[in-house]
């Protein structure tokens, strides 16, 4: 691993210890940083919508406070309240997960300006980070590569025009402030120039309330690859390593790996000193990562810093044995790195984000209720969840409802260990990711890690027009029959009550067409058995 950079620290340390932390988030991961305090010995206060009554996280924690309606405007995005929520009910410090409002200059400064700790980098390192082209500056004066581009907005078209003949095509348009796709567009051709910058501007403007766009060459076919720094508040930075984040589908990422198979000890030590020296021109402390393109010849190129924890830090925890968001709670509560290197990462980990969506239908969101619910469990496997039976999934927010992930001496075992997870889990009430994650287990190329960034778009239409492995046909297929017995026995049981409703689902003569071919299927095998 890199060895720790050392300099004047960016920020004064908490002066007094963290008794009580309220969380700003939802989901799996207040839940996960409910745990993360619960196992230092921290009282925790989760906030909840209306559509969050009786959640798994508002379990998960010691306290529970009620902040609005579903929307998240209306409750997880009112900063104001959420801090006058803290200050009522004794809490010393505000961790904001990701999303929300976790990576909002003001909120962090307002957080601070109340007398509160802000779990996470000063606001300077989230302004100095939060926009794209000032990063880029950042890590050019840091000696840091970055891919060719512009460190300021774009005046119009012309001068777009004039900068992609120069860095030459393709070119990428990119929203200064924002992320997750929103405001980007990749040109090929002069003729194109004009009208995507157009596109992209709106977009920005809708999404971040900021239509400033950038150009910088178009890499083809690099590996997104991300290097995790945890540094404290006395001027140690250290980079823990990378993680490997390729598989992606309209530039959000949909599986995780640590460590890359692209990525040798050298190259290592090399990006995590680049992450160092980015993080340390930001006057950074607390959990961060860089992200970087990395290309077929080895060469690397940063693209942003953010500035939280990331959804995918699970797998850095199972190869190096660090609990990033204790060392969040740690860091913030002015406690020294005990470590100058990280540890070398021990053996491969996977993460499938699970989401409600419906993968044979173009990823269209899914709601409705959980019904059934059954975890995969065994050696080396992990289940960060935010549901349960009787969960209501709608549409306020983010569609993952979990994360899984395994760990393993190899990859080819952790693809396995994955693949047999996949298999055990079991979700009804809504249409999940699990079935796309099956099949990427099965795919030959993702396999041998033969991908990059563009691999799964051009992919997907193979990928969900093939056919299902046969032992997930037959398991959905016993999955069939035995729903048909149970409805059969609530049928019973109906017209012995005179009639009343059963909530035990359908698989009989009114079941959708596809069930009761997995159930003639189901009972084809089993003659073909005897």
């Amino acid at each position: 691993m890199s060895a720790a950079r050392r300099s004047a620290p960016a920020a004064a340390p908490a002066t007094r210890p963290i008794r009580r932390v309220l969380i700003a988030n939802r989901g799996e991961i207040a839940v996960r940083i409910a745990r993360a305090c619960r196992e230092l010995g921290i009282e925790s206060i989760a906030v909840y919508s209306d559509a969050d009554v009786g959640a798994p996280h508002v379990r998960a924690a010691d306290h529970s406070v009620h902040i609005g309606p579903a929307p998240a405007a209306q409750s997880y995005l009112r900063g104001d309240h959420l801090i006058e929520v803290a200050k009522a009910h004794g809490a010393d410090a505000i961790h904001p997960g990701y999303g929300f409002l976790s990576e909002r200059e003001w909120f962090a400064r307002a957080v601070r300006e109340a007398g509160l700790i802000w779990i996470g980098p000063p606001a300077e390192a989230i302004a100095a980070m939060g926009s794209k082209t000032a990063a880029r500056t950042l890590a050019i004066a840091a000696g840091t590569p970055v891919v060719p581009g512009t460190t300021e907005a774009l005046r119009d078209a012309t001068q777009a025009a004039e900068l992609a003949a120069q860095f030459g095509y393709p070119v990428l348009l990119k929203a200064a402030a924002g992320g997750g796709g929103k405001g980007m567009r990749v040109v090929r051709a002069p003729g194109e120039i004009a009208s995507a910058l157009e596109s992209a501007k709106r977009e920005a403007q809708n999404a971040f309330g900021d239509d400033a766009v950038y150009i910088e060459k178009y890499i083809e076919g690099p590996r997104h690859v991300e290097i995790q720094v945890l540094a404290d508040a006395h001027g140690t930075c250290v980079a823990v390593g990378e993680r490997e984040c390729s598989i992606q589908r309209r530039h959000q990422k949909m599986i995780e790996e640590a460590p890359s198979v692209a990525v040798s000890p050298e190259l290592r030590k090399r990006m995590g000193d680049a992450a160092v020296a980015a993080a340390k021109a930001a006057g950074y402390v607390n959990a961060g990562t860089c992200e970087f393109l990395l290309d077929a010849h080895g060469d690397f190129y940063f693209l942003e810093m953010n500035t939280r924890i990331q959804v995918e830090h699970p797998v850095t925890e199972l190869v190096t044995g660090l609990d990033l968001v204790q060392w969040q709670l740690r860091i913030a509560a002015g406690e020294k790195l005990p470590f100058a290197e990280a540890p070398e990462p021990r053996g491969w980990a996977i993460e499938c984000r699970i989401t409600s969506e419906d993968p044979a239908h173009g990823f269209l969101p899914s709601t409705g209720r959980i019904t059934a619910l059954h975890l995969p469990s065994g050696p080396g496997i992990r289940w960060d969840g935010g549901i349960e039976v009787g969960t209501t999934v709608g549409l306020s927010y983010d569609p993952m409802l979990a994360k899984l992930i395994v760990h393993a001496p190899t990859r080819e075992a952790a693809i396995a260990r994955m693949r047999r997870a996949l298999q055990e889990l079991v979700i009804e009430g809504v249409e999940t990711s699990c079935e796309f994650h099956l099949r990427m287990m099965d795919d030959p190329e993702y396999r041998r890690s033969a991908v990059d960034i563009q691999w799964l778009e051009a992919k997907l239409p193979a990928l969900l027009g093939a056919a299902p492995p046969e032992e997930t046909i037959r398991a959905a297929a016993v999955g069939a029959v035995l729903l048909a017995e149970r409805d059969r026995e609530g049928r019973v049981r109906q017209v012995a009550n005179g009639g009343a409703r059963t909530s035990l689902g359908v698989a009989g003569s009114d079941a959708p067409s596809e069930l009761r071919g997995w159930a003639r299927l189901a009972r084809d095998e089993s003659l073909r058995r005897r």
